[in-house]
């Protein structure tokens, strides 16, 4: 297996494209722990406010991974980070976060949140051993419109 600088040197990362929606939706259905039916006027929604920050890493003609990073100009926001299973392991997915957090300084966010699955251990240990914090003093509540 090619080291971690040599792996990520091989992929390229890029901005996440409203012609990237059925690779990305794909991979993030294929990863444990993300489910989503994000539906492509949603997809493209986000994109459209939030021009560069989605982030497709890129090894060759396949995506390896991507993440939907957006912010309501006061914080920022990662959704379903995931990276292929053939391509885990190789600094990719902190990549992809670490190019989004670049990009969210540079709009003047000071904090960028992310909402996990409550049972998805994997990501819980990622997010934990890159210097995120849980936060427990808060609880989510959601309503369909």
């Amino acid at each position: 297996m090619p080291s971690e600088n040599e792996s990520t040197a091989l992929c390229e990362l890029r901005e996440l494209t409203a012609a990237d929606y059925e690779a990305a939706l794909a991979l993030w259905n294929s990863a444990p722990g993300v489910r989503t039916n994000e539906p492509r006027e949603e997809f493209e929604r986000i994109l459209q406010r939030n021009p560069g920050l989605g982030t497709a890493a890129w090894i060759g003609k396949e995506l390896a991974g991507a993440v939907l990073c957006c912010h309501d100009g006061r914080r920022g926001y990662l959704y379903h980070l995931a990276v292929a299973e053939k391509f885990r392991r190789r600094g990719i997915a902190r990549a992809i976060v670490d190019r989004c957090l670049q990009l969210l300084t540079r709009e003047g966010i000071q904090r960028c949140t992310i909402f996990l699955i409550a049972e998805n251990e994997t990501g819980k240990t990622f997010w934990l051993n890159h210097g995120w914090r849980e936060r427990t003093d808060l609880v989510a509540f959601a309503r369909d419109l």
